[in-house]
């Protein structure tokens, strides 16, 4: 946490995201303008892209293979579009791999998740610790997670911390009001501790008590599997974010698909409640 001027607590991540470089950060403007749809360039894409990986289930129904199966292929998937957003230069993921909801499912298809969960990361140790180039963080509760699986993830946060190239987010356990309490509950606890003041608090302060405090908001959700809601999944954070959904199940999903979804990100008009008018001026004054 960071003490202000005034001598309040201000929660913030325990560390602070990597510096970024001049093209990342014009990836932060809104576009105002509308972009080559062939024209991917860094600039165009989504700083902060969060993927809700749905349908691998259906995907195993409808292939007569189990659901373990299933999830095993969408983790195959999973390790792909990391390394392919790595290479596009998309300096923030997000996948949500595991649901505080999830715990409701059998436990042979949990206890499979969780021996998956350990596979992929294990099988992306490289990118994690050889090549530096991924920093691992994971949100959510860690305390119901296999002693062996959380184990695995506090070594990897701590070994990638140093690393630059992409900020990947696992969202394991984890469940968007659940976050939303327990900020307000740290919050709460620093006000009773005399260490801020209820009236100035603000938006800024809720945001850096979340789980997600070092990542930006996203710009982009996608959702696979055919179901159009976002599940509990980010809620105080996609405000003002990008929905796409397809019906492609997890499984079937790969380059090419999301390059379809990157294009049609490329040409939205992000407005963030400012009017056409506002929006004509903005583009007056980049000319």
């Amino acid at each position: 946490m960071t003490r202000l001027a005034s001598g309040q607590v201000f929660y913030s991540p325990t560390r602070l995201p990597k510096q970024l470089d001049d093209g990342e950060a014009n990836s932060l403007a809104p576009i105002f303008k509308k972009q080559n749809p062939n024209d991917l360039q860094l600039a165009n894409l989504p700083r902060h892209l969060a993927i809700i990986m749905d349908g691998n289930g259906r995907w195993a129904k409808l292939h007569g293979k189990s659901r373990f199966l299933g999830h095993k292929a969408g983790a195959e998937v999973a390790r792909k579009i990391l390394r392919y957003a790595l290479a596009k230069g998309i300096p923030y993921l997000t996948l949500f791999a595991f649901s505080s909801e999830n715990w409701r499912r059998p436990q042979h298809e949990i206890d499979g998740l969780m021996r998956l969960l350990e596979n992929y990361l294990d099988g992306n140790s490289d990118t994690f610790l050889d090549e530096k180039r991924v920093r691992l963080t994971v949100f959510g509760n860690k305390e119901r997670l296999p002693p062996a699986l959380a184990t695995k993830i506090t070594k990897l946060e701590q070994d990638s911390r140093n690393n630059v190239g992409m900020d990947l987010g696992l969202a394991l356990n984890y469940g968007g009001r659940a976050e939303i309490l327990q900020a307000t509950q740290r919050i709460a606890r620093a006000c009773l501790a005399g260490k801020q003041r209820v009236e100035e608090l603000s938006e800024q302060h809720l945001a850096a008590a979340l789980d997600t405090a070092a990542f930006p908001d996203p710009d982009l959700l996608l959702r696979t599997g055919g179901e159009k809601r976002i599940s509990n999944f980010m809620l105080w954070q996609s405000a003002y974010t990008e929905l796409m959904f397809t019906n492609c199940p997890w499984p079937d999903f790969d380059e090419k698909k999301l390059d379809k979804m990157l294009i049609e990100f490329t040409t939205r008009v992000r407005r963030f409640g400012a009017s056409p008018e506002a929006e004509q001026e903005k583009i007056q004054e980049q000319e």
